[in-house]
This record gives structure tokens, C-alpha cells and sequence, in this order.
């Protein structure tokens, strides 16, 4: 198992792994109805689909007290920057994991094991995340969150303003945006009108769309004929959206935690939205992707 990606799929749906990060790193339709799903991964943001832990967001001055000790962690966490191990890879999927060692217990002094699972199945990708606290004592204080990046636009020929995202649920809950790369205070009204939610730069003019928490299950990103991509979610109470501004991506990111509250200085362990495994437990959710064809 040394090559450094993994290509996998079902006749309808490939996807590719790379180790490095355990990112999703290409999804594809293929036959009838060809074409590409994910983000290019180039400027103005190298990434596809990042693997978000022990963070989601910031903590303030990317340090925290945890009991005598300290975490010292940047955005979203070192997953993503850290090559993970092959468990299995088959013809339709894989399964990789991230276990702590000496370079992770120096900025994050904690035992854990971070498995993803990749399967394709009837045209969908299903990604399934499942964090294990091998600790015999110490509870395990963390968050873990998904950031895919899907081709915006989705549908060909039409204009990226001309999408939007159709919630299962009405999302009528204020929503939230950081500063700083922290939580604000104050909730903001819900651009959301009934279960849609219009797409354009405006909207991420103020960083990301946070819904805490999301109603829905599940959300279509659609562009005017009904072309696009339906993405679900279980276990994961959190939902970001966002994009840079201009840029030919939408990501719509499944969390369970998120950025710091302004104004917190406590211990890590009280850092609002962690999980809290207690030894031996094991935390587990997913997310799925799959196209839709409009008329």
C-alpha cells in the first residue's frame, strides 16, 4: 500500500484519495452526463476537501489552556497537513486513519484515532468519520468537521448568482459569522428565505454562513435548471458555507464544533461545541454527495 492516492468508484461515480491530508481530492461523473463535481484545488485556494480535527475554525491566538497543559493548534487543526495510513482500498472505497504520536502530542497532548471511510455506492460518495479515545483514563475533548469544495457553477453555461441551495428543512434559526477568525457574539437574521438560500459574492462578503445548529438533514446546490449536487449529513450538528469572494467554489462544510467564541478563555476542554469521549468511546458521523440532473 505505498501509492499516495487511491482511485475508486461504482460505473457512475469515481472518486481519489490521497493519503496525505486523507483528502478527497477529485469526484467525477462519468457516462451519460460527464463532468466534474469537486474544486480544481488551485488559486485561489489549494485545497478540495480538507479533514478538520481536532479543530473547526480558530482558537484565540491559536493556543488554550488544558489543565497543566497547553494546545497549540492553527486553523482547523494539523489533520489536514498530516499523511494518514491506508487501512483498506478496494474497488469502491477506503479506509484511512490518523493515530497521535510524539509530533501530534506536542501541540495537542492527547490520545486518539481518526478513521475516514470512502465508499461509492449508486452514484454516491458516502464519507464516514469515526473518532476513538484509546485513552484508559483521560477524557478526549475535540471537534472534527468536513470543508468539500464543489464546483461553483454546477450547472454549465449558467451564472455562478444564478444558483442556490435548497435546505429539506426552513432554516429559520439566526445564523452566525466570525471575526478574526472567532465567533461573534451576536447572531445575525438568517438569509435563508423559507428552505432557499440565494448564492452570490455579497453573501460571503463577511467570511462564512453558520448555522448552529442546522435544522436540515440534507441541502441541494442547484443552479436555474436543477443541475447541481445533493449533500446530506448525520451526526454533524454544525453547517458552514462559504467561499472566497470571486472564486469558482462553494464549500458546504458538515462540523461538529466550531470557532471560538469571542471573548473565551477558558480551558480547552470547556471549549464550546468539543466532543467529550470518554475513554474507550468512539464518536462517529458521515456526510454523502450525489449529482442531480435537472430538466
Amino acid at each position: 500500500m505505498g501509492s499516495d492516492r487511491h482511485e475508486f468508484g461504482d460505473g457512475r461515480l469515481t472518486a481519489t484519495v490521497t493519503a496525505a491530508g486523507a483528502e478527497l481530492v477529485a469526484l467525477d461523473v462519468v457516462g451519460d452526463g460527464a463532468r466534474s463535481l469537486l474544486w480544481a484545488g488551485v488559486d485561489p485556494w489549494p485545497r478540495h476537501s480538507p479533514v478538520l480535527f481536532p479543530i473547526v475554525g480558530r482558537i484565540p491566538d491559536d493556543r488554550l489552556p488544558w489543565g497543566d497543559r497547553e494546545v497549540r493548534l492553527k486553523q482547523h487543526g494539523f489533520a489536514r497537513d498530516r499523511v494518514f495510513q491506508w487501512v483498506e482500498r478496494t474497488d469502491d472505497g477506503c479506509v484511512l486513519e490518523l493515530a497521535d504520536d510524539e509530533a501530534s502530542r506536542a501541540i495537542f497532548p492527547a490520545a486518539f484515532r481518526l478513521r475516514l471511510n470512502y465508499r461509492v455506492t449508486d452514484g454516491r460518495l458516502h464519507v464516514g468519520y469515526a473518532l476513538h479515545n484509546p485513552d484508559g483514563e483521560a477524557v478526549l475533548h475535540a471537534s472534527v468537521g468536513a470543508h468539500p469544495a464543489f464546483a461553483w457553477p454546477q450547472e454549465a453555461g449558467a451564472a455562478r448568482e444564478a444558483h442556490r441551495l435548497i435546505f429539506d428543512r426552513a432554516e429559520v434559526a439566526p445564523i452566525r459569522r466570525v471575526e478574526g477568525g472567532l465567533m461573534r457574539a451576536e447572531a445575525e437574521p438568517t438569509p435563508v428565505v423559507g428552505r432557499e438560500l440565494a448564492l452570490s459574492d455579497a453573501l460571503f462578503e463577511d467570511d462564512a454562513v453558520i448555522f448552529k445548529p442546522i435544522l436540515s438533514d440534507s441541502v441541494r446546490f442547484v443552479g436555474p435548471k436543477g443541475t447541481g449536487i445533493e449533500v446530506g449529513w448525520q451526526g454533524f450538528p454544525e453547517l458552514g458555507v462559504w467561499t472566497k469572494v470571486g472564486a469558482a467554489f462553494l464549500c458546504i462544510e458538515p462540523w461538529h464544533g466550531y470557532a471560538t467564541p469571542q471573548g473565551f478563555a477558558g480551558d480547552f476542554a470547556a471549549k464550546p461545541g468539543n466532543i467529550h469521549l470518554r475513554p474507550g468511546k468512539t464518536w462517529e458521523a458521515s456526510w454523502t454527495v450525489r449529482a442531480v440532473e435537472g430538466d
